[in-house]
C-alpha cells in the first residue's frame, strides 16, 4: 500500500516537486495548518501523533495564543489533547508564528480559521462569513512559490473550493489544488473521534489532479484510519455533507426538545419516551437528550448557512424547514427561563440565581452559543442576581460573552453578575440553582449541604436532567426538570 512519500513522487506528474523521503526517515512530508484554534490544534496534534514520518507546523498570527500551545496550559481544554501534544510538541509538532516560511515549507496546507456567521451585509445572520479564508487564501497565494494542496478544514458553504482555487490561481504564481476535508469533531470527545473517526471524508476535483491531490492527503490518514473509512467525493458532495451532518443532529435535539414540551403538558416522562423510540434501530438513541438547548460553534451557524444556501437557490420552503431547528432552540431556551421565573412567583428581581456551568456542554471550555448566555442575559433583563460558576471556563472569556449579549460593560454588569470559584459558593443564600452544563461534578454535590445553605423555599431548574430529583425532592427542593412531570409545588403561570 503507498505512503504517503509514494503519492509525492508520483505527484511529480501533476507538475509537483519531488520528494526524495522514505516511511519513517528522516527527510519529512511537511504539512502546514493555518489556524491554531478548537479545529486546528487538534486536527494537527492529532496528525504528528500518528504520523512520525510527517512534519506538522501549526500556523497563527496570535503570538499569544501560539505562547499557549507551546506552554503547560493549553489554549483549550479537550481530554487527551494535553497528553497528545506533549507527546510530539518538538519532534514533528510545531506552533509557530512565522507563518510565511510555514507556507513555504509545506507540502500540504490546512486551512483552519473561523468562519463565522455574518453579521452585516448581505446574507446577515445566515451566511458564513468567509473573510478570513479569502485573507488565508491570499496569504498562501502571496507566499507559495512551489505547488501545493490546499485543504478545506474549516466548515463552508457549498463552492467555497471553486471560489478558493480561483482566488489562489488569479493571484499565485504556482500550481493550487484545493481539497475539502470537513471536520466531524465532538467537543469534549475530539480526541477519540480523530483517533477513531466514523469516517474520514476528501472532496476534490474528479480530474487526474484532484484525484492525485486527494489520494495523497488519504494517504496521511490511512496512517491510522482503516482505509474503507476514507471516502472520496467530488468536493461539492464533501462540502455539503458537513452542513447535512450537523443539521440532522441538531434536528434531533430539537426535535426531542419539542416533545418535552408535550412531555409536560401531559405528564409523560420525556426519557422514557426516548428510551422508547431510540430502541428502534431505525432511529437508534444518540442525540435524543432532551436540554435546555444545543449550542457549540457548529450546529447553529451550519444550519444557518444550510437556511441561506436553499433560500440563494430560491428553496424558501426547504429553508423554513430547516431554519424551525434553530427556532426551536431558541425557543426551548426560552422556556427554561420563563420556567424560573414563574417557578420564582413571577419576579427574580434581586433574587439570587446560581447558575452552574457557563460551557456549551461538559467536558470542554467553549462558550460559543451556550444556552447559558442566554440564560444570564435574560434573568438579567429580569434584574435578578446571577451566581455563576464553570470548572473549565475562563472568567475572561464569561466576561466577554455576557457584555457582548447584555449590551453593559463590565463594571455595570458587575451589579448583577458574579462568578464563584465553586458551585457552593455560588449557590450560598441563592433562592435556586439551574444546570446548565451536565459537568459530572454537579452529580456529586452534596444537596443537603447546599439546601441548608439557600433561601427557602429552595428552587433547583435541571436543565440537562442529570439529577437525582427525587432525592433532591426529599430534601426540601422544589424541582423543574425538562420533560418531566411537573412538581406540584412549582408555581407554573
Amino acid at each position: 500500500e503507498k505512503n504517503v512519500c509514494d503519492i509525492l513522487r508520483e505527484n511529480k506528474k501533476c507538475g509537483r516537486e519531488e520528494v526524495t523521503c522514505e516511511y519513517q526517515s528522516t527527510t519529512m512530508v511537511k504539512i502546514a495548518c493555518i489556524g491554531a484554534g478548537y479545529v486546528g490544534g487538534p486536527t494537527m496534534a492529532m496528525i504528528a501523533y500518528q504520523c512520525h514520518h510527517v512534519e506538522v507546523k501549526v500556523l497563527d498570527i496570535s503570538e499569544e495564543r501560539i505562547a499557549a500551545w507551546n506552554s503547560d496550559k493549553l489554549p483549550i481544554y479537550e481530554p487527551g489533547l494535553d497528553e497528545i501534544v506533549k507527546a510530539r510538541i518538538g519532534k514533528n509538532l510545531f506552533f509557530t508564528t512565522e507563518v510565511d516560511q510555514g507556507i513555504r515549507d509545506a507540502d500540504i496546507i490546512f486551512v483552519a480559521v473561523n468562519t463565522p456567521t455574518k453579521k452585516v451585509g448581505i446574507g446577515a445572520g445566515r451566511a458564513a462569513d468567509l473573510t478570513y479564508w479569502e485573507l488565508a487564501a491570499r496569504r498562501i497565494a502571496a507566499v507559495a512559490d512551489t505547488p501545493k494542496v490546499v485543504v478545506e478544514k474549516s466548515t463552508v458553504p457549498i463552492k467555497t473550493a471553486e471560489a478558493i482555487s480561483a482566488v489562489l490561481h488569479a493571484a499565485g504564481k504556482t500550481r493550487f489544488d484545493v481539497l475539502s476535508n470537513p471536520e466531524f469533531l465532538a467537543e469534549g470527545t475530539a480526541i477519540e473521534d480523530l483517533t477513531e473517526p466514523d469516517r474520514v471524508l476528501i472532496g476534490g476535483t474528479m480530474d487526474d489532479a484532484g484525484r492525485k491531490a486527494a489520494e495523497l492527503l488519504a494517504s496521511v490518514y490511512a496512517t491510522w484510519v482503516p482505509r474503507e473509512r476514507i471516502l472520496t467525493t467530488n468536493v461539492w458532495s464533501s462540502e455539503l455533507s458537513k452542513l447535512v451532518a450537523n443539521s440532522f443532529l441538531a434536528q434531533r435535539v430539537s426535535s426531542i426538545n419539542a416533545i418535552s414540551a408535550i412531555c409536560e403538558a401531559s405528564g409523560a416522562d420525556v426519557d422514557e419516551v426516548s428510551r422508547a423510540v431510540g430502541m428502534d434501530s431505525r432511529i437508534g438513541p444518540k442525540f435524543l437528550k432532551a436540554s435546555v438547548g444545543f449550542g457549540g460553534s457548529c450546529f447553529q451557524k451550519d444550519i444557518l448557512n444550510l437556511v441561506y444556501l436553499c433560500q440563494s437557490m430560491g428553496l424558501a420552503e426547504v429553508a423554513e424547514y430547516f431554519n424551525w431547528v434553530v427556532k426551536m432552540n431558541d425557543i426551548q431556551k426560552e422556556r427554561f427561563v420563563s420556567r424560573i421565573i414563574h417557578g420564582l412567583f413571577n419576579t427574580v428581581t434581586g433574587k439570587r440565581i446560581a447558575v452552574l456551568g457557563f460551557a456549551f456542554k461538559k467536558d470542554t471550555g467553549d462558550t460559543r452559543e451556550t444556552a447559558s448566555i442566554e440564560i444570564c442575559k435574560r434573568l438579567v433583563e429580569e434584574r435578578a442576581k446571577v451566581a455563576i460558576y464553570d470548572p473549565k471556563v475562563e472568567e475572561s472569556q464569561i466576561w466577554m460573552d455576557l457584555t457582548q449579549a447584555t449590551k453593559m460593560d463590565q463594571t455595570a454588569l458587575s451589579k448583577f453578575i458574579t462568578l464563584e470559584t465553586t458551585a457552593y459558593d455560588a449557590c450560598q443564600d441563592a433562592h435556586a440553582i439551574a444546570i446548565a452544563t451536565e459537568w459530572d461534578e454537579f452529580k456529586k454535590i452534596d444537596f443537603t449541604r447546599v439546601y441548608n445553605s439557600m433561601s427557602k423555599p429552595s428552587f433547583i431548574f435541571d436543565g440537562r436532567n442529570i439529577l437525582d430529583h427525587d432525592g433532591l425532592r426529599k430534601i426540601g427542593f422544589v424541582v423543574y426538570a425538562i420533560g418531566k412531570p411537573l412538581d406540584k409545588k412549582l408555581n407554573v403561570v
